[in-house]
């Protein structure tokens, strides 16, 4: 581990599973999904992109794609201090891995206009937060609630600021859940963003989708691809060989 980096209490170092990555975590506020791990495989960029995650949490998400693409640079973008100071801390832990690719921006995404410039990016990620403000339980963690419930910003400020940041024709790459799928489309669509592949995740081949995984491109022409359906599990506890072979689950 870096000499540099100190845990502090209740703090811990996981093994990301891929390019000698960790990331440090801390389980009484907030720990990284499969989503954020399913999105990072979704994401098709070209060598040389420039990649925001909006909403980088502890950092997951720059850190996967630093190992699963040839960007340029990913920074992730985080209003909570003491998530995005993690982050930073995660960066530093892997600096020698990283070698300066990854950067951490401590702020408000509806405030992009102070940190970017529009059209500064290829593409863009976002794991948002599910639900909507006031609905289901609230957890008493900050971090966990900010990371379920849209508390800082909705669907519709991440469309907005996708639209403004990402070049023409530039890529934003998405999960979320599929009881709000036709409030996302409308929402993207608004803000000239088309959805160009979906693919949906289920936990079991005879169950409801869990998740969404959405493409859509700046100004892109109508017309979309659904993807094959993800199959989590062949049985309970049981990975399909997919989820084993791409995920290393």
């Amino acid at each position: 581990m870096n000499s540099r980096i100190s845990l502090k209490e209740g703090e811990r170092i996981d093994d990301l599973q891929i390019s000698g990555l960790q990331i440090i975590q801390d389980p009484k506020r907030f720990c990284f999904g499969m989503d954020a791990v399913l999105l990072s495989g979704f994401v098709r960029c070209k060598s040389g992109d420039n990649i925001l995650d909006i909403g980088t949490g502890t950092g997951i998400l720059p850190l996967l794609l630093s190992a699963k693409t040839e960007a340029a640079h990913i920074t992730g973008i985080e209003i909570q201090p003491e998530s995005a100071e993690m982050a930073e801390r995660s960066v530093k832990l892997n600096e020698e891995i990283l070698g300066g690719r990854v950067s951490i921006i401590q702020g408000d995404i509806k405030e992009a206009g102070k940190f970017f410039a529009p059209a500064s990016f290829e593409d863009i990620v976002c794991n948002p937060p599910y639900k909507k403000a006031g609905s289901g339980i609230i957890n008493e963690s900050e971090a966990n609630a900010a990371a379920r419930h849209e508390i800082y910003c909705v669907l519709d400020d991440i469309a907005l600021q996708s639209s403004r940041l990402l070049k023409d024709k530039g890529k934003l790459f998405m999960v979320h859940r599929p009881d709000r799928l036709s409030e996302i489309c409308v929402t993207l669509s608004k803000h000239r963003l088309e959805v160009k592949r979906m693919r949906f995740v289920y936990p079991f081949v005879d169950r409801e989708p869990e998740m969404v995984l959405i493409e859509a491109s700046r100004n892109g022409r109508e017309g979309m691809k659904v993807e094959k359906p993800m199959i989590l599990f062949e049985s309970p506890g049981v990975y399909t060989e997919e989820i084993k072979r791409d995920y290393r689950f």
